[in-house]
């Protein structure tokens, strides 16, 4: 096969990526192109060229840059964001799906791989317990996203209506669980949700000081969890146990490096990097050259970390110790208290 077929296979695996997971590219293809089934399949196989205005009409249409098809070299970097107006309810629901797309479309692969390099627990971790996922959709809602609708109100985990919430949630920690993942924590990785429910205490958002020790019980069951997956180094649910299905889970602890929320993806032989920003939000890029170099870095600080999950028990359990007490700490003192 040509160079410029092979240029040619491997937009199509990018293109793959932009596309909604339940989608198939060939109808895709098709439908854009206005061609046949057999002449999107002889694209993308590479047995035919794509004239200029089929490449610009594909690249338009789902976000492709044309310098990663050419393969310029550039210092320049493309990324792609959704970002959506959350003044109601529903456009926050649109965000969820707009997560829920993204870990579809890396379920959908025959070969992937997560790589995370945290500053923060991942969200959906938050979902296992309904009285913290209810939280955080509280918090990001309120102080992040500045909802005006809940410009006055207290947070109560006896009365929060995410009913609507639910069924993209539970579609997210299933989703998620599925996908083979690789972490790297750090002790920082819970502070900025022990940090949230602080903050919301003191400011007197909490509806009551139950509440808030609530929170805590959660995030220590959170805790309790992560620690049961490591241990088996597979993912489950929490109330469940691993079976021959259960994705794989790698854990590694780095002492001297704090994450940044790098989320990383391998899909068959594509590479895409999505950075955190604004706290919610992430952009993504499937430039080759910009992630071989992130999988690089990603491989280096592994071989400096230490692998805790299935193996190193000892680790493990100090590390886990560590963090249930960060939390421990805090709703003993609540306990005083009240």
């Amino acid at each position: 096969m040509s160079t410029h077929n092979l240029t040619q296979v491997a937009f199509f695996e990018s293109l793959k990526t932009a596309i909604p997971s339940y989608a198939s590219i060939v109808d895709v293809v098709s439908e854009t192109l206005d061609i046949s089934i057999d002449s999107a399949y002889r694209r993308i196989r590479g047995q035919k060229l794509l004239d200029f205005s089929e490449l610009v009409l594909l690249s338009n249409k789902f976000n492709i840059s044309l310098d990663q098809v050419f393969g310029n070299q550039s210092d320049t970097v493309l990324f792609h964001a959704n970002q959506n107006d959350f003044n109601d309810q529903g456009n926050f629901k649109s965000w969820m799906e707009d997560v829920l797309a993204q870990l579809e479309m890396v379920s959908s692969f025959n070969e992937k791989h997560i790589y995370f390099l945290l500053k923060d627990m991942p969200p959906w971790y938050h979902y296992y317990y309904p009285e913290l996922a209810a939280f955080k959709f509280f918090f990001w809602q309120k102080s992040i996203l500045f909802n005006d609708n809940l410009k006055d109100k207290r947070f109560s985990v006896s009365n929060q209506d995410y009913a609507h919430l639910e069924q993209v949630k539970q579609k997210i920690l299933r989703t998620s669980t599925k996908i083979p993942t690789t972490e790297i924590w750090n002790l920082e990785g819970m502070n900025t949700t022990l940090r949230q429910i602080d903050l919301y205490h003191e400011m007197g958002i909490m509806s009551s000081s139950k509440d808030t020790a609530k929170l805590y019980e959660c995030v220590i069951q959170v805790v309790d969890h992560l620690e049961k997956m490591a241990e088996y180094g597979k993912k489950f649910m929490p109330g469940t146990l691993p079976d021959s299905d259960s994705a794989d889970y790698n854990f590694y602890v780095n002492d001297f490096v704090l994450g940044d929320n790098t989320f990383f993806v391998q899909l068959n032989d594509t590479k895409v990097t999505y950075l955190n920003y604004s706290v919610i939000y992430f952009m993504g890029t499937s430039d080759p050259s910009f992630n071989e170099g992130m999988f690089r870095n990603l491989e280096n600080l592994i071989k400096k970390s230490t692998l805790i999950s299935k193996t190193g028990e000892k680790d493990r359990r100090q590390f886990f110790n560590k963090l249930r007490r960060k939390t421990q700490t805090r709703l003993d003192s609540l306990y005083e208290a009240i």
